[in-house]
């Protein structure tokens, strides 16, 4: 490319002139070097009189636009916008207009590109020609509106949904229809790019953003032509060499000078087009690549891409290549995204890729770091791109880059793990053994498939993770789906013997193998993904649906023939049998039918019978109830040939049961290891049927009920069969319910079920405290399933004949519950692992013991959300939400929520008395002389602040729960007496620090009325003190007064009524009572909380102190000489009334007398001086930090939408309790100006004091892209 012309400063308007453009013109640069801003008596878009009419060629012309019979044409932005008219036709009626009177119609162009930035001003011919750059486009930024920050390009809504495209395509089609003649004109592109340039560089973002699209634009327009003139001067140059090789006779040497003269006019006019190139690059992208608006920086390295796909001869190297590998560093997922479509587009073609060799080996690294790119859509392109890059070489990617690809077909987000599944497919499957023409097609182990089944095979194994077999099929679904359908291909490879020289499958290897077979019936009878990876109901197509029905067909048609060989050959192995027994599931039944398959039927249900026989396993027995739970379908025929033989399978469980129960319970301790092992087998067989079929025709509850009640009556019975026994009683239970739910039952059922249900309640009750941990949990699990399905909830939804039914738990087995839970689920892992194993064993087993120990406090849980338990119970569970975070808190962090939403105020009273008990345990663990700093009280603290900020932002909605909270929280801070005697601080007066979370969440007027609240309780002494002990006090009422007004608070006894003598003084009314001026005081809202009211009017005074006399809170004179950020609490003795006041007021409050200040008085009033300062001093820091957070929850509110009280917000973290908030908030934040992208509706101007590295890469980029040398 050839060097930038310079860029012109200034437009030229003479058409004589000789313009060239200077580059470093300051296109927004302002006399006092900020935007320049609109005075406030400046209308918007409006020119003066004097204005309009002006200029010689502009005559016959208002605000630039053209004139006939009095009525204005159609402006060019107006058509662009409507996008309903062929762009090229007004293209050319413009070009026609430019030919007449080029000044008029570039004018006309030049505010188009000011109106497609939202721009209400209009540039004149008189700005046109007497203005520099600088001066129009302040002039222009001046005519904004500022009351909407949208603008053409960012407005929503169908009126501007294709604009950007109409736009786009006009400047396109501009340049093409001008590029034989207009575009050289030296004029019309200077001009333009003049503008476009000046119009880049501006603070306003709107300019900045539609300037910076119509310059990339324009720049794809002549790369377009210059790869047309190219492409006629290559055509050129090869006929002028022909012509000059032919014999001197033959030579036309007028051709060859006309020849001559072309090449040299497309030579200039090449050379004219890299210039206009080179200015628009420099000028534009190369400091808008690096803006700080994301749009703005994706559309540089979008448009790059276009420049380099198109004309790789001039772009495609490595000066343009380094802009896209710098900019996959980039902060924003949408500018990296543009990056990888871009580079996708070259390495697509193949005849580029020795052009990318450098740029591959310096940022290969950096694209397969890309596939784990936090924006899925990123790592998705960023696999595709690999993909091509291996489709090119393979010699370029290393086996651990491939490795990294390999493993995200696992990945839960669908898209990113068909993308490596693609990767995948192509590494290792892509070579196939090439089939000879003519021969037969060969099938089963002699198939090309059967070599890339194994090696599917193989890499499944060697990925080790055996349970997501599924996930790998869905991921190689669409690319292989050819070979995972090959299903007798695997059967052949599980039941013919080896080819010569074939090397046969393991055990392990078939076990896989089988494995993937089920998943691919599955993938193929179901069409939709794995569980995890489902992206909502997708519609089928017609042609998706018939591939369905043909898919079942065929693999019914091939297994109904197989699966019997397949169970006779793995009888024996459990996990081979659980698969392959689940293969029915997934049938076309009808098949058997019109298939003539009725044999194959017989031999299957003989085998499912043989191996219930067999196994003992819970798996293979429950695989082998839903096979026949699947084939039990009353739709087809083959339903009585099924049932007939379960039926008679389920006759021989239940009479060899019977028979072996009775002699069982009779040898009692006589009973040997086989009579059990033999009671357990059958119990477990007809518990695992039970589970899909009703079993009522069997009397199964006695025979349980009696087994069970023999458990506990020797205490000797076997863990397992009593774990069984209560498990298929749980069956007996919800099968008989689910008849009675019906609707057809008789009252004499309804009877014998509540007994039923009743009775085994009280036994799983009992086996609670069983010795054995694995009875005692099934027990709980059970009880908490049964209380929660009989509870005052199953007679909802037209079900009230089951109301009989409805059993809610006594307090007893309330307590029974809630003391398993503390004791078995809240322990340490240590406590609950008895595996030597090695390490790796070790981890497996803890990993099981907690999500078992999940499973029974979300059961229990469950119990408290339903209302089945009283709420106040998990105050118990709460209070572990700190120290058990990492292994409970998602659920008990649901569990506050929804009781939350059932109840505010009681969930509000359950978490200050799980702090209360915390607090008990602490001063019973450290007596009552603890200190603050502990590791234990700061526990209770930030568990407090925890719960805090699961209240939410709307102080409405939670605000009586908040209140009540305070209320217990004061109550039980006064409750005990001072240990120490009378005047020592109260033995829980340090639980008011932990209640100082919550001021936080109280509203103004709710802070003044706890306040009060909280003085009833208080001596006038207790305000007095200053010492440690006493601080949790002082910071509670600072933390009640944060926020307030300039309300002066109430007083207390003593010198209370002093200085209401001396308030009395003033020209105020009477002061009443606390009671009633709490009543009479007008609040900042006309409505107030219910609870508050209520609790003010009901709770009496504590009697462990006596009675102050309170007085209510006085308004402070805005005209008194006193400080206004005073927050007295205490009257001044030494006040004095004002000259103006009438002496008559002390008629008023004759109860009232002023007395001489003694010197205890005056330490008195020293004191609370010292007070009054250190309450302003932290209402100042209070009210900084209560700014702060507010502006904070505004705009979490506006980015997350958070609207429920009981979401927690997202700056969780940095909202710090009262110490330090200020210093961690800040070290929370980064205030970097480039990560700072303000919402377009408020940065129509953008701030003018920016940083001085604006644009400086390192703000967008990380710090390793930018020390390294690229090429």
């Amino acid at each position: 490319m050839i060097a930038a012309p310079e860029i012109p400063s200034e437009f030229a308007y003479t058409q004589d002139t000789d313009t060239r453009f200077s580059s470093d013109t300051d296109f927004s640069e302002e006399p006092d070097g900020r935007t320049a801003t609109k005075g406030k008596g400046g209308k918007k878009g409006k020119k003066g009189a004097g204005e309009k009419g002006k200029g010689g060629k502009g005559a016959g012309r208002i605000n630039g636009h053209h004139q006939e019979n009095g009525m204005e044409n159609v402006m060019l932005f107006e058509v662009v916008k409507l996008g309903r008219s062929a762009m090229q036709s007004v293209v050319d009626e413009w070009i026609e207009s430019y030919k007449h009177d080029r000044d008029v119609a570039l004018l006309d162009l030049i505010n188009f590109f000011i109106q497609c930035s939202g721009c209400k001003g209009v540039v004149s011919g008189e700005m046109f020609r007497n203005m520099q750059n600088s001066e129009i486009i302040r002039r222009m930024t001046e005519e904004f509106d500022e009351d909407s920050g949208d603008y053409p390009l960012t407005i929503a809504g169908p009126q501007w949904k294709k604009f950007k495209t109409s736009f786009c395509e006009f400047i396109s089609v501009l340049v093409r229809q001008c590029q034989y003649s207009i575009i050289y004109d030296e004029y019309m592109m200077d001009t333009v790019i003049s503008l476009l340039t000046g119009l880049s560089d501006s603070q306003v973002r709107a300019f900045r953003h539609t300037s910076t699209l119509a310059a990339m634009k324009l720049m794809t327009a002549l790369v377009n032509v210059a790869l047309n003139l190219s492409i006629n001067m290559d055509n050129t140059q090869r006929q002028y060499e022909a012509e000059r090789n032919k014999m001197v006779a033959k030579r036309a040497n007028d051709r060859l000078e006309l020849l001559l003269q072309k090449r040299k006019e497309l030579q200039e006019n090449q050379d004219e087009i890299e210039n206009m190139m080179n200015a628009i690059f420099k000028g534009v992208f190369v400091h808008r690549y690096r803006d700080s608006i994301a749009e703005i920086r994706a559309i540089c390295i979008e448009e790059i891409g276009v420049w380099m796909k198109l004309y790789s001869d001039a772009f495609l190297n490595d000066s343009y290549l380094k802009y896209v590998g710098w900019t996959m560093h980039d902060k924003q997922g949408e500018v990296r995204l543009k990056c990888l479509t871009a580079l996708q587009g070259l390495y697509y073609n193949r005849e580029l890729n020795a052009r990318l060799e450098l740029f591959t080996s310096r940022f290969k690294d950096r694209i397969v770091s890309m596939t784990l790119d936090k924006e899925y859509d990123v790592a998705v392109q960023a696999i595709k791109l690999l993909t091509l890059v291996l489709n090119s070489t393979d010699e370029v990617l290393t086996p651990e880059d491939c490795e990294s690809v390999y493993h995200l077909v696992y990945s839960a987000h669908r898209p990113v793990a068909v993308a490596a599944g693609e990767f995948l497919y192509k590494k290792l499957f892509s070579q196939r053994e090439p089939e000879e023409e003519g021969a037969p097609k060969r099938r089963g182990r002699q198939s090309p498939n059967a070599n890339l089944i194994k090696t599917t095979v193989f890499f499944f194994l060697e990925s080790e993770l055996h349970e997501h077999a599924a996930y790998l099929v869905d991921s190689l679904w669409e690319c292989g789906a050819e070979l995972l359908k090959d299903w007798e291909c695997m059967i052949s490879l599980l039941l013919d013997d080896p080819l010569p020289g074939e090397e046969a499958l393991t055990e392990r290897q078939e076990t896989a193998l089988i494995e993937i077979m089920l998943c691919t019936v599955r993938q193929a009878a179901e069409c939709h993904p794995p569980v995890g990876r489902g992206t909502g109901k997708r519609v089928m197509t017609a042609k998706e649906k018939k591939t369905q029905l043909d898919d079942r067909t065929r693999l019914t048609e091939l297994f109904a023939v197989a699966l019997p060989p397949l169970l006779v050959k793995y009888a024996v192995d459990a996990e081979k049998v659980t698969n392959l027994l689940q293969l029915p599931q997934y049938f076309d039944l009808e098949i058997y039918t019109t298939g003539r398959l009725e044999k194959h039927l017989d031999a299957l249900l003989r085998q499912i019978k043989e191996i219930v026989e067999k196994h003992t396993d819970t798996e293979v027995l429950e695989s082998c109830s839903k096979t026949y739970h699947a084939l039990c379908n009353e739709e087809f025929t083959i339903f009585n040939r099924v049932d007939i033989a379960r039926s008679q399978l389920l006759d021989e469980l239940v009479d060899k049961f019977t028979r072996l129960l009775e002699d069982f319970l009779q040898e009692g301790e006589d009973a040997d290891e086989d009579d059990a092992y033999q009671v357990l087998s059958t119990l477990k067989r007809i518990t695992a049927f039970h589970n899909a079929h009703d079993l009522s025709g069997w009397d199964l509850f006695t025979s349980n009920f009696k087994l069970l009640n023999t458990g506990i009556e020797n205490g000797d019975m076997p863990e397992q069969i009593v774990i069984h026994s209560l498990q298929c009683t749980h069956y007996v239970i919800l099968w008989q319910l689910a008849k009675l739910s019906e609707g057809s039952s008789r009252k004499d059922d309804l009877v014998t079920l509540r007994k039923q249900m009743r009775a085994f309640c009280m036994m799983c009750q009992r086996y609670l405290t069983n010795v054995n941990t694995a009875v005692k949990e099934q027990a709980f699990t059970i009880l908490c399933d049964l209380l929660l399905i009989f509870s005052h909830q199953m007679v909802s939804g037209g079900r009230e004949h089951l109301e009989p039914l409805v059993y809610s738990p006594e307090d007893s087995l309330q307590s029974e519950l809630l003391s398993f839970v503390l004791n078995h689920v809240f322990i340490d892992q240590d406590d609950d692992t008895n595996s030597t194993d090695g390490q790796q064993d070790d981890e497996a087993v803890k990993i099981e013991a907690l999500h078992k120990r999940r499973n029974l406090l979300a059961a229990y849980c469950k119990l408290i959300i339903y209302c089945v338990v009283e709420m106040k119970t998990g105050a118990d569970i709460f209070k572990q939400y700190m120290r058990y975070y990492n292994d409970y808190g998602d659920i008990i962090k649901e569990t506050m929520s929804k009781t939350r939403q059932i109840d505010k105020i009681q969930c509000a009273k359950t978490l200050i008395l799980s702090l209360q008990q915390l607090f008990n345990e602490m001063l019973s663990e450290l007596g009552h002389g603890f200190d603050r700093s502990s590791s234990a009280f700061c526990g209770i603290k930030e568990l407090a602040r925890r719960f805090s900020l699961t209240f939410g932002l709307d102080q409405v909605k939670t605000r009586d729960a908040i209140a009540m909270l305070h209320k217990d929280g004061i109550e039980f801070a006064f409750k005990e007496p001072s240990p120490q005697g009378e005047g020592g601080p109260p033995l829980n007066l340090a639980f008011l620090d932990i209640l100082s979370e919550f001021s936080s969440k109280l509203m103004r007027q709710d802070k003044r009325t706890v306040h009060m609240y909280l003085e009833r309780f208080m001596t006038f002494q207790m305000a007095l003190q200053r010492e440690d002990c006493w601080l949790p006090l002082i910071s509670y009422r600072n933390s009640l007064q944060a926020g307030g007004d300039d309300d002066t608070m109430s007083v207390m006894s003593g010198y209370s009524s002093r200085g209401s003598s001396i308030r009395s003084k003033k020209a105020k009314p009477p002061l009443a009572t606390a009671g009633t001026s709490a009543a009479k005081r007008k609040l900042p809202e006309e409505e107030s909380s219910s609870a508050v009211e209520a609790w003010q009017q009901s709770i009496q005074t504590p009697v462990m102190m006596p009675s102050p006399h309170l007085t209510s809170t006085a308004m402070r004179d805005p005209k008194r000489g006193r400080d206004d950020s005073y927050m007295g609490i205490y009257p001044l003795p030494h006040e004095q009334p004002q000259p103006h006041q009438h002496p008559q007021h002390h008629q008023q409050t004759p109860q009232h007398h002023q007395t001489p200040m003694d010197y205890n008085s005056q330490v008195t009033w020293m004191l609370a001086q010292r007070q009054q300062e250190e309450a302003r001093q932290q209402q100042e820091r209070a009210m900084n930090y209560a700014k702060l957070r507010t502006n904070l929850q505004h705009a979490i509110r506006r980015g997350t939408g958070l609207m429920e009280e009981d979401e927690e917000p997202i700056v969780e973290d940095v909202m710090m309790s009262s110490e330090g908030r200020m210093d961690d908030l800040n070290e929370g934040m980064d205030f970097d100006t480039m990560d700072i992208d303000l919402p377009p509706s408020k940065n129509r101007r953008e701030r003018s004091e920016l940083k001085p590295d604006y644009f400086d890469p390192a703000s967008i980029m990380d710090e390793s892209v930018l020390g390294v040398s690229m090429f």
